[in-house]
């Protein structure tokens, strides 16, 4: 039975989307296909995810996949909600049960339990800005389609890819990829370092997220795996990654197009000086496609 309604108990004022979405400067590269954005607390990261969104032109966009990791169940697949509506404090967004039905129908995806979708935050985290960039837009004019991403074989992460390329292929479609990057200290169990360097640990982190962040910009999905086999680095959103890049590379070998992925802004939660430090990174970015 489909359930009428996720409750989205966030309190965050619209002066302050406003604020920060200002502060990210002009909306300069066109209209984005696809963005990387954070999920943490938005005192955290908020001023860094409207780098991502202000890049979004909302005029023409009628369905906003949302790809968030899983954080609260073990998924060996891909899960989509059985919700019709996202509360948000600035409204509802819809859930399009017709692409929905879609993607059940070709039998890769599975049903999230309620009580473990309210309890996640990397969808969450992401839609009072959606709500706010599509604020002048009528409710029923556009939709979203939740999609929680679990941990994808890698043939698994291309099969999605396959799926997902029709979808990123229509200029009125936009994915969101929720993702955060280095989890760095011991409470993560994740402190690789080298004391010897003359660089700070968060030189260090900030050096091993800008090659994270150049392989997702080469826009080849083996390299970033690589990437992350090398590195092991604490990217919670790198299977939502993995799939939109299977996804751009199947739309490239379909089409005369060329993907370009930008990233616009990358913070820290703090900077680790010494081992009892710890910290979160943040990176924005945009997916922009090019006829050639």
């Amino acid at each position: 039975m489909e359930q009428d309604l996720v409750g989205i108990e966030l309190e965050m004022p619209r002066m302050l989307l406003s604020d920060w979405l200002e502060k990210a400067g002009p909306q300069n590269y066109g209209p984005a296909r696809a963005i990387i954005s954070p999920h943490a607390g938005y005192t955290y990261c908020g001023e860094t995810a409207a780098y991502g969104f202000k890049q979004i032109v909302p005029d023409n966009i009628r369905k906003i996949f949302i790809l968030g990791p899983s954080h609260v169940v073990y998924l060996s697949g891909c899960a989509l909600t059985t919700c019709a509506r996202y509360k948000t404090p600035l409204g509802d967004l819809h859930v399009d049960s017709e692409v929905t039905d879609e993607l059940m129908e070709t039998g890769a995806f599975e049903h999230m339990d309620v009580k473990n979708e309210e309890s996640e935050h990397s969808i969450e985290m992401q839609l009072p800005f959606l709500a706010k960039i599509f604020e002048n837009r009528a409710a029923r004019s556009y939709s979203i389609i939740p999609v929680l991403v679990g941990s994808l074989s890698p043939a698994r992460q291309a099969s999605y890819g396959k799926i997902f390329a029709k979808y990123i292929a229509d200029p009125h479609n936009l994915f969101v990829i929720s993702s955060d990057f280095c989890h760095w200290g011991n409470r993560f169990r994740f402190t690789p370092h080298d004391p010897h360097s003359g660089k700070m640990i968060h030189e260090q982190i900030a050096a091993m997220d800008r090659q994270g962040m150049d392989a997702i910009s080469a826009m080849d999905p083996h390299l970033f795996s690589d990437y992350l086999k090398k590195t092991q680095n604490t990217i919670c959103g790198r299977n939502p990654i993995c799939v939109m890049l299977q996804a751009a590379e199947h739309f490239r070998q379909m089409n005369n197009h060329t993907g370009e992925f930008r990233f616009l802004k990358y913070s820290q939660s703090n900077k680790c000086r010494s081992l009892n430090d710890s910290s979160v990174s943040y990176a924005a970015g945009a997916l922009f496609i090019h006829p050639k």
